[in-house]
């Protein structure tokens, strides 16, 4: 007889949910899930983000987020092509919960180093929201070739552009600043969501079954716990404060 606990890993696991048979359910007289609650594009995105929240990326797939929508999966491509396309919508969603961030302004008001701290920060709440389903910001195709994730947007490069043209920056300086930017918020948010779980495919090389022995590194072992204490606020307010003083020696040289 299983456990109460072996049943909860089931039901945990997005593979062992057994798909919705909304033609099955018609027959026997019941009402299509589809005409209870209607599908829309916006609602099969948010499931996509939540089920990629609770299960990771690798788990997503059509059939699995129409059983979580109480659907059969060809349900969906009336509003999604297919997994590709939904990929990119979750992308846009998160985009999206950037720029609705109260605190993150569309340009600077009260100076640049207070616009990119307030950008920052909101950017990285986004991570910390769906560190499994960051990684994605900065996999998926951008809307031009050279756009850096995480500002990936045309509406966002443009707005950081203006505004820091505003600012005093020349356009080599405001592209500079643009680029070292993009650069410290995605290689310190990725960083920061791989430790909260997200799968970031081919750079997630951690074999579990490696010997950890930590005998040969005397030193390692003796610095373990410092090691593995989580400073990741403190490790971002410092290379973003650094990174602003950077930006600063580049608007007066250029």
């Amino acid at each position: 007889m299983a456990s109460s606990h072996e049943g909860d890993d089931r039901a945990a696991d997005p593979a062992s949910t057994a798909p919705h048979d909304a033609d099955a359910a018609v027959v026997r007289g019941q009402e299509a899930s589809s005409i209870r609650t209607p599908l829309t594009q916006e609602r099969i995105v948010d499931a996509a983000v939540e089920f990629i929240d609770d299960f990771g990326l690798p788990g997503l797939s059509m059939r699995r987020l129409g059983t979580r929508l109480g659907v059969e999966a060809m349900s969906l491509y009336r509003y999604v092509p297919g997994r590709e396309q939904l990929l990119d919508a979750v992308v846009e969603r998160i985009i999206d919960q950037m720029e609705a961030d109260p605190d993150v302004l569309e340009g600077p008001e009260h100076g640049w180093q207070d616009y990119l701290q307030r950008l920052a920060h909101g950017i990285r709440r986004v991570a910390l929201t769906h560190p499994k389903a960051f990684p994605l910001v900065a996999s998926r195709p951008a809307e031009a070739p050279w756009l850096r994730p995480p500002l990936r947007s045309l509406r966002w490069v443009e707005a950081f552009l203006q505004g820091l043209a505003r600012e005093g920056f020349s356009d080599q300086a405001a592209v500079e600043a643009y680029r070292a930017f993009t650069s410290f918020l995605l290689g310190h948010l990725l960083l920061e969501v791989a430790a909260l779980g997200a799968d970031l495919g081919p750079l997630d090389v951690v074999d579990e079954d490696v010997d950890r022995s930590l005998a040969p590194y005397p030193s390692v072992r003796r610095l373990t716990d410092q090691l593995s204490e989580d400073h990741s606020a403190t490790e971002f307010e410092d290379s973003l404060e650094n990174l602003l003083q950077r930006l600063a020696l580049i608007r007066t040289e250029n």
